[in-house]
């Protein structure tokens, strides 16, 4: 009766026998057998190993690495809820030095009516809260002048106080309605500084929780938001509605 004939080292010798281990580089999920070449040891074994991936790819689809689910789109789809784009959302009256191609500059103009399209959560009367339409996790806002300013050197001492309650009140209120544990609060001046809009400086509120940052981002670079931009929005605005001598959405108490 005749053998298979045994596959060998570039040494001329048998590889050793192993329990499938998984050396470092191998594709685990191929489940192929593993020696110090990454080969079936024998002829016989990589036949049984093809037949037994043949039979496999009849019965399981393959999975794609690329499909990101988005329930949130489906009112969209339906034709249920078309939307607005913020870009078309055009102010009556722009302010004075605004710049019409910055988001902030028509937040802080645009009509009310147009707050929920634009992301504005709150508004005082030197200051506007937005949600980041890009955002580095779930309940990022942006915190920023009405004018167009480019630097602290810009602002008054007014705007500089109302700016940092706004800070304050809106990590109080994602503390409470959506029991952030930390935050991470910064401001990037100057393009050179990784501002993403330089002629309108800003702060970044990034609400944080245990275990936020997880495989996902390590091993795929994707992040995982659990809720919709517009879903945050009605979120946030019910719960500002709700703070002490909070007519409105409101940093300051003042009513609009």
């Amino acid at each position: 009766m005749s053998r298979e004939p045994a596959l060998l080292t570039s040494a001329g010798r048998m590889p050793k026998r192993s329990q499938h281990r998984v050396s470092v580089g191998q594709d685990v999920r191929s489940e192929r057998p593993a020696t110090g070449h990454g080969q079936p040891r024998t002829a016989a074994s990589f036949r049984i190993w093809v037949a037994a991936r043949r039979s496999r790819s009849d019965t399981i689809p393959p999975m794609s690495n690329e499909t990101l689910w988005a329930p949130w789109r489906l009112g969209y789809v339906q034709g249920h809820d078309k939307g607005v784009p913020p870009e078309s959302v055009e102010p009556a009256r722009w302010r004075d030095g605004a710049a019409h191609g910055c988001f902030l500059c028509r937040a802080a103009a645009a009509d009310p009516a147009h707050d929920r399209a634009l992301g504005v959560v709150a508004r005082t009367h030197v200051s506007v809260v937005v949600t980041n339409r890009f955002p580095y996790s779930n309940g990022h806002l942006l915190v920023a002048p009405l004018d167009h300013r480019a630097t602290l050197a810009d602002l008054s001492p007014e705007q500089l106080l109302d700016l940092q309650t706004c800070i304050v009140t809106w990590c109080g209120v994602m503390e409470r309605s959506m029991q952030a544990h930390g935050f991470n609060i910064g401001l990037n001046l100057g393009a050179v500084a990784g501002a993403g809009l330089p002629g309108h400086l800003h702060w970044h509120i990034v609400p944080r929780w245990p275990g936020d940052v997880n495989f996902m981002a390590t091993v795929a670079g994707v992040r995982v938001l659990p809720q919709s931009l517009d879903s945050l929005w009605q979120q946030l605005v019910a719960a500002g509605a709700a703070l002490p001598h909070q007519p409105t959405h409101t940093c300051d108490g003042d009513s609009r």
